[in-house]
């Protein structure tokens, strides 16, 4: 799955899909409660597709670090919940990316990934090959 229509919207929960183009921003829907939002270009919206975290050697894409989760857990809902102590969240982000950055990457980013990572498995999205990876296996 492309995480290019994927977004999360500032002061908003969740995540949302880009549906449709408007004149003063776009329409997007919920991917927990299909619920229809538009936002405007005052909103601070970011595009899974165009985060990344921090490793020792290099920024390594959202969709990548998804799929590690996916890989380990089965393609189910992560076994450690994004409420969990600082601790167990580090300690499990450590075997999902064991190279990233612990200065630069934040208990409350690896809250927003598993959590954004349940997320997408609750709505069926359960495929995150990046681009790359596409491109390799059709060679």
């Amino acid at each position: 799955m492309s995480l290019d229509k994927v977004l999360s919207i500032s002061g908003k929960p969740g995540l949302y899909e880009l549906k449709a183009q408007t004149r003063g921003g776009f329409v997007a829907e919920s991917l927990d409660t299909g619920k229809k939002l538009s936002v405007s270009v005052r909103h601070n919206v970011s595009m899974l597709s165009e985060i990344a975290i921090y490793t020792y050697t290099e920024e390594v894409p959202l969709a990548e670090v998804f799929q590690k989760i996916a890989e380990k857990e089965d393609h189910k809902e992560s076994s450690v919940s994004h409420k969990e102590s600082k601790a167990k969240l580090e300690a499990y982000f450590q075997e999902i990316l064991p190279e990233f950055d612990e200065d630069r990457v934040y208990s409350s980013d690896i809250k927003k990934v598993i959590q954004w990572y349940n997320i997408l498995i609750k709505a069926g999205k359960t495929d995150f090959n990046t681009d790359k990876e596409e491109e390799a296996v059709s060679e």
